[in-house]
């Protein structure tokens, strides 16, 4: 049954069950920190024009993380899409966007624990891109001459998005004492090391893509209107084909899960104390991959919503303090 469980779940979405509670309340309270900081400082980042790539974002890494894909030792992984997102609309619009791709997946569809979600944010959003936008940075400074330098440093960044998030979520473990550090940071490195292979070659494949297709939006150079709704409406229609095709995903468990199995801890998952759309299904219909595609469409609704609505409230935030001051 839990590895039943496990099969829908996202790599390193951790249940509740699997931290001590004084570890997630901490990763709680710096995470709230941390969002509270990215909220007043998106408005660097990214103008008004913008706001609705952030949501068709966040709805494409939404869309993405159900779709999980095998890797060797019977376990799987998916996109996270930190890296993705940060590369193309900076760090702190990145951190708003996982942060309601995250949220909402523990929220409505009980996917991750509501008392973990703490630490899900840490290591998914604050770690995932932060890591993957030094990592970026740093590869495309160092690839810069190379004509494939850019797509290089995609593919750097989304692997080390995933092995330092997947160390972070194994320190939470060790902290928690269900399982030895030393026993459980070299599974979760080895696993995780393959997944990020997955993401680094999703990431790069999609700047390789943007190149042909928007390169100023790779760049994020500003672009107009027009051009804006183009790019949101394409990638509302990318997300609901991903959405389409969730249903083939690989049920293998995912590498959080099957390190759980192989290190003796994945009794200590616990249920959601509530369920709206668990494992992503609506009630009423008795074909799973139908209620699973309506679900991931009711998900992107939602998840867009969100990301335009935080984004939104960073920006009100923010033409509100000056005149507060006066």
């Amino acid at each position: 049954m839990l590895y039943s469980q496990a099969s829908s779940a996202s790599t390193l979405h951790i249940p509740d069950g699997f931290l001590s509670v004084l570890v997630s309340l901490v990763f709680w309270i710096v995470s709230a920190i941390i969002i509270a900081v990215a909220l007043r400082r998106v408005q660097g980042e990214i103008g008004e024009r913008e706001l609705p790539l952030m949501g068709v974002m966040a709805a494409a890494i939404f869309a993405g993380q159900m779709i999980n894909f095998s890797i060797v030792g019977g376990t799987s992984g998916h996109l996270l899409g930190a890296a993705l997102a940060t590369i193309l609309l900076g760090p702190w619009s990145a951190i708003l966007i996982m942060t309601a791709v995250v949220s909402v997946q523990a929220l409505v569809f009980q996917d991750g624990g509501i008392l973990t979600l703490g630490a899900n944010l840490f290591n998914m959003g604050v770690i995932g891109v932060s890591v993957a936008y030094a990592s970026y940075t740093a590869s495309a400074r160092l690839l810069r001459r190379a004509s494939w330098g850019l797509n290089a440093a995609g593919f750097v960044s989304g692997w080390f998005s995933i092995f330092i998030a997947a160390l972070s979520c194994g320190l939470q473990l060790a902290w928690s004492g269900v399982s030895p550090a030393r026993i459980v940071l070299p599974a979760m490195a080895g696993i995780h090391a393959l997944i990020g292979l997955g993401e680094g070659l999703i990431t790069a494949g999609a700047l390789v893509f943007l190149s042909a297709a928007r390169p100023a939006l790779r760049d994020r150079a500003r672009a107009g209107n027009r051009t804006n709704r183009g790019v949101f409406s394409a990638g509302i229609l990318f997300s609901l084909l991903l959405i389409v095709l969730s249903p083939l995903a690989s049920t293998q468990p995912d590498g959080l899960f099957w390190v759980a199995g192989q290190s003796g801890f994945l009794d200590k998952a616990r249920s959601a104390v509530y369920q709206i759309f668990p494992n992503y299904s609506l009630p009423g219909f008795t074909n799973p991959a139908l209620a699973r595609v309506f679900a991931g469409t009711l998900g992107l609704v939602i998840v867009t919503a969100v990301t335009y609505g935080l984004a939104r409230r960073g920006r009100r935030d923010v033409v509100k303090k000056p005149r507060e001051v006066e």
